[in-house]
């Protein structure tokens, strides 16, 4: 594709984004389709030969747009609100186009420096302690997985990184009943071991009973189990509940305990 096609091109895909956006409510929010009848309609084999463009908007339009969830929907109510916007779509073409990777500051110096202002920003919209900083992960899934290797390491001085996992860690994770399913992801992906995720009881409104958990923590203590995390939550998947934090924090204090929260859902609301 040279420059002027994809400048045409470029903006008829505008134009079918807002055309889109325009007639959404047309479309049915969950796709009528049955399994396979996506992949019944692609070839078998990739293409040896490019397609027109407009050959690829066609198949576009009558094979995969049948096949969409429409999480844009007004009527779309499962899962978590979709994360879009018109001035995100736009963003995405800009950081598209220029296709950098952002791995350390000299790779791409206004990547790094814009990140660390934009947490910064979030730490004080949050008002969070002057000494927290942090960094952009592609998920909420990802930053648990982030934050428990982080406690895990913290808690074994860096020798898990550096010898592996020996077996006799004994490290336990707490968390609700309702907290997302990355939790017990990450502790399987940490190798610390589903076993070792202790789901503790929550109260009617959902949220985890730190009571609960004080007696959960002493018994493994008693029992030899070293308590290494433990994860809150503001925002449950399944109600939009809000752990006690206050209450779980002094808790977590009170043994040097490691604080997860995540607050991919609702954590946005104590702006």
């Amino acid at each position: 594709m040279e420059l002027d096609e994809f400048r045409k091109r470029g903006y008829e895909i505008i134009d079918w984004i807002t055309d889109y956006f325009q007639y959404i409510e047309s479309f049915p929010v969950k796709s009528n389709l049955k399994p396979g009848d996506v992949m019944i309609n692609l070839p078998g084999t990739a293409p040896e030969n490019p397609d027109s463009f407009d050959k690829i908007m066609t198949d576009f339009n009558k094979v995969i747009l049948p096949g969409i969830t429409h999480w844009q929907h007004p009527n779309f109510h499962a899962y978590f609100p979709a994360n879009n916007s018109f001035p995100s779509i736009i963003a995405e073409m800009l950081t598209s186009a220029i296709g950098a990777q952002c791995m350390i500051w000299q790779t791409s110096p206004a990547a790094a420096e814009l990140e660390e202002t934009v947490m910064n920003w979030l730490k004080q919209m949050l008002n969070l302690p002057n000494e927290f900083s942090g960094v952009i992960q592609d998920t909420a899934s990802t930053s648990t997985l982030v934050s428990i290797l982080t406690a895990r390491e913290k808690f074994s001085e860096f020798s898990i990184n550096k010898n592996g996992i020996t077996g006799n860690e004994n490290f336990r994770i707490y968390c609700s009943t309702e907290t997302h399913s990355s939790i017990e992801k990450a502790v399987k992906i940490a190798g610390i071991g589903k076993e070792n995720l202790v789901k503790l009881p929550v109260n009617e409104n959902f949220e985890l009973i730190p009571e609960e958990l004080d007696k959960a923590i002493e018994i493994d203590i008693i029992n030899g189990f070293k308590p290494l995390c433990v994860v809150a939550t503001i925002g449950t998947t399944g109600s939009v509940s809000v752990d006690p934090l206050k209450e779980i924090g002094d808790i977590c204090k009170k043994y040097g305990i490691w604080l997860h929260v995540d607050a991919a859902f609702a954590g946005s609301a104590l702006i």
